[in-house]
């Protein structure tokens, strides 16, 4: 058996233990990039960290429109605020009683991210919390460096994601992630997707939109975790197979229900290891369209 085969066998193996806690391999809402208010510096709270998270910006700094004008700045012509949320209680005489009681409500508001903005300083963070020291693997920036057709990779914010229309990556800081493997296994499974590009390799998981959970969504994700862990087998990395595998859990229904998509998911994760590192594909796994529909 190849590095493929191995490496495919092993995430077979661990998808049949059973449920893993799955854990973000980087800093999240303690951190320097959680989603935090420009003007009083506190962080958001509750729902609203995951309502500006995933609005995917660099910067954390968000503030009303209120807040802006009171600073100085300006919100860009064309851009749109992004919801939070505001919890409260108000105190009010019952009807029937007469009696006061207290009545829970909740607004809502919009804000808008300091890069939506003109005219604004970014005010330093002072965090209590010391950062990772980040120590490059030699190999596995090789393997980034000399993967053709790359794009930009961003960093900072509190998301990894890559963006098809765009065509970039998103990355937190490599600081801000538990261990150098662990950034590098992301790193991989980013790089995985970008193969899908319709210039590239155009898988059907990535030129088509597919929400999240559906057939093929699924199956990009297990054609990422898969390419992952070869590339990270190719940097002599240790592959977080207990954070991907616990990840795949959440697809496990998709794949109860199509009996084929393992293979076919290897098969498109061994062409997408090999467009990265320059090689010329082998036929070690079957191939998609030989497979039974």
């Amino acid at each position: 058996m190849n590095v493929y085969e191995i490496i495919t066998n092993k995430i077979i193996e661990k998808l049949e233990t059973g449920f893993i806690p799955w854990h973000k391999p980087w800093s999240g809402s303690a951190s320097k990039n959680a989603p935090r208010n420009l003007i009083t510096g506190k962080q958001y709270r509750g729902v609203n960290v995951f309502l500006l998270s995933m609005a995917g910006y660099a910067s954390p700094y968000f503030a009303t429109f209120k807040q802006i004008s009171e600073k100085g700045g300006s919100v860009k012509k064309g851009e749109q605020g992004h919801m939070v949320v505001y919890y409260g209680t108000a105190e009010l005489e019952d009807r029937e009683t007469g009696d006061p009681k207290v009545i829970p409500f909740l607004k809502y508001y919009k804000v808008f991210n300091i890069v939506q903005c003109e005219g604004l300083t970014v005010p330093v963070i002072d965090e209590d919390a010391e950062e990772n020291e980040f120590l490059p693997v030699d190999q596995a920036e090789a393997i980034f460096n000399a993967m053709p057709q790359r794009p930009e990779v961003h960093f900072g914010g509190n998301r990894a994601y890559y963006s098809p229309s765009l065509d970039y990556v998103q990355m937190p800081q490599k600081e801000s992630f538990d261990t150098p493997d662990a950034y590098y296994n992301t790193l991989f499974h980013e790089l995985a997707h970008i193969t899908g590009h319709a210039d590239r390799l155009a898988r059907k998981g990535v030129t088509e939109a597919s929400y999240f959970g559906s057939h093929e969504y699924s199956k990009e994700e297990l054609v990422a975790e898969m390419t992952a862990s070869f590339l990270s087998a190719e940097a002599g990395i240790e592959s977080t197979f207990e954070n991907s595998v616990a990840y795949l859990q959440s697809w496990m229904r998709a794949l109860k229900n199509d009996k084929t998509m393992l293979v076919r998911a290897a098969s498109m994760a061994q062409k997408a290891a090999d467009f990265i590192l320059s090689r010329q594909a082998t036929a070690t796994v079957a191939e998609p369209d030989k497979l039974a529909a």
